[in-house]
């Protein structure tokens, strides 16, 4: 059966990539309902010129947030608050034991994350209606025009609404992860990113039209961004693989004996997109609450926040390296493999097992997690430096396009990988299995 074929016959799967489908518009309808009390033209007019940060932002809020809708603050309180319960996690004792205890444990720690992005959202959303109300657009026109909604005060209002939005995002990233395919916090920021490319686009041709830009500018933008996903393509698929041998030997084609041999893949970006969107999440909260107030060290702390900004790069690249050896640390351990291997007769050739393969395993890891965050560190940076220096009049940075490349490869693997397993079933369906050794 190919792939196209099992996608056709494959009800299951037709249906959670429907629901994904359905759910993502929802998310893209919700982006284009104002707040009540904004007056959506000027600050979108406002944001387009502020630029800065606030464009990182917009990128992963879809739009959201020049357009000052239900959803301005995204998905971020949620990323935000699942990051400081993943660090907790390895530092509180309480927190430790929780998340032994499985699933139980788990419901319970998510059920603090959730309360937590709703604090974060609470604190952001008095922040951004504060400054809105106390701020004008460029033209001098005030971005809010009623100092309440009803009897309602426009800072309850805002916050009410902001927290209510985060909230509903939050739900339906959890759905689409439960119901859909992929991960759904992933999938949220990707259709943002994925929706604001055709505007860019046509805003590149129109500079062409109006000679605002040379055509040949233009279509090296183009080349260097093509460049950008093939190097992103090439090594987030790209795999070391350890050679696994097993004691165990079986009869081969011809009666003679072989000695069966595997692999252990580890891909060189083995946390994925995970450094990346976990790095923006924790510097847009302080640079966001940073543009509220006009204290003079916390509008130096902004502006030296710029995406283009010195302090900004090496705090983001400081971050991206933290994470990526962490989230390995979390969801890969080389104890664990090297006991599976011991237990079911597998060696890697010239490592003794049990400690020393777990070491050996370390220590490839390691090497590879330098080269992996060396690779993310470039893709998210150099983008945005050259676009500065070019002086692209519109947004596109490394992140995003990390982000947009990255989560579409893991969605297309997860829908080939249940392919996979819904074919096996088939196959299997109405038939005895005779018990035998597990091998890899």
């Amino acid at each position: 059966m190919s792939g196209v074929q099992g996608l056709i016959l494959n009800q299951e799967l037709r249906k959670r990539i429907l629901f994904t489908v359905m759910i993502l518009i929802i998310y893209r309808i919700g982006v284009h309902i104002p707040t009540p009390g904004v007056d959506g033209t000027e600050v979108m007019k406002f944001f387009q010129q502020t630029g800065g940060i606030f464009n990182l932002f917009n990128t992963f809020t879809g739009g959201a947030l020049e357009r000052f809708s239900i959803f301005a603050l995204g998905i971020m309180p949620y990323i935000s608050s699942s990051i400081i319960f993943q660090l907790l996690t390895s530092v509180v004792p309480a927190l430790e034991s929780l998340k032994k205890e499985g699933t139980q444990g788990q419901k319970k720690i998510t059920q603090y994350t959730r309360y937590a992005t709703v604090a974060l959202a609470v604190i952001q959303g008095y922040g951004i209606s504060t400054f809105l109300k106390n701020t004008s657009s460029p033209d001098g026109h005030p971005l809010v025009y009623a100092s309440s909604v009803g009897i309602i005060p426009f800072e309850v209002m805002t916050i009410i609404t902001l927290t209510a939005g985060t909230c509903f995002i939050m739900w339906i990233s959890e759905q689409i992860t439960e119901r859909g395919i992929g991960n759904g916090s992933s999938l949220v920021i990707f259709s943002g990113i994925v929706a604001g490319v055709p505007a860019s686009g046509l805003k590149m041709l129109e500079l062409v039209k109006t000679n605002q830009m040379v055509g040949l500018g233009a279509i090296a933008i183009l080349a260097f961004m093509v460049l950008i996903i093939g190097i992103i393509i090439y090594l987030e698929t790209g795999q070391r693989r350890i050679p696994i041998q097993y004691s165990q030997r079986q009869m081969g084609p011809q009666g003679s004996l072989s000695t069966p041999s595997s692999y252990l893949p580890l891909k060189i970006n083995f946390s994925g997109v995970i450094p990346p969107i976990f790095a923006s999440s924790l510097l847009m909260f302080p640079s966001t609450i940073a543009q509220f107030t006009n204290v003079p060290w916390v509008v130096a702390l902004r502006d030296a926040l710029s995406p283009t900004g010195l302090l900004f790069n090496f705090t983001f690249i400081g971050l991206i390296v933290f994470f990526c050896f962490f989230y390995t640390e979390i969801v890969f351990n080389p104890k664990d493999v090297a006991e599976n291997l011991k237990k079911y007769g597998g060696f890697i050739p010239g490592i003794r097992a049990g400690q020393n393969t777990s070491d050996y395993i370390f220590k490839v890891l390691q090497r590879i997690n330098v080269a992996g965050a060396a690779y993310l560190s470039v893709i998210c940076v150099l983008p945005s430096l050259l676009q500065h220096k070019m002086g692209v009049p519109f947004y596109f940075g490394g992140t995003s396009i990390l982000i947009a490349v990255g989560v579409a490869i893991d969605t297309t693997q997860q829908i080939q990988s249940y392919l996979i397993s819904q074919q096996y079933e088939g196959f299997l369906k109405g038939k005895k299995i005779r018990g035998r050794r597990v091998q890899y």
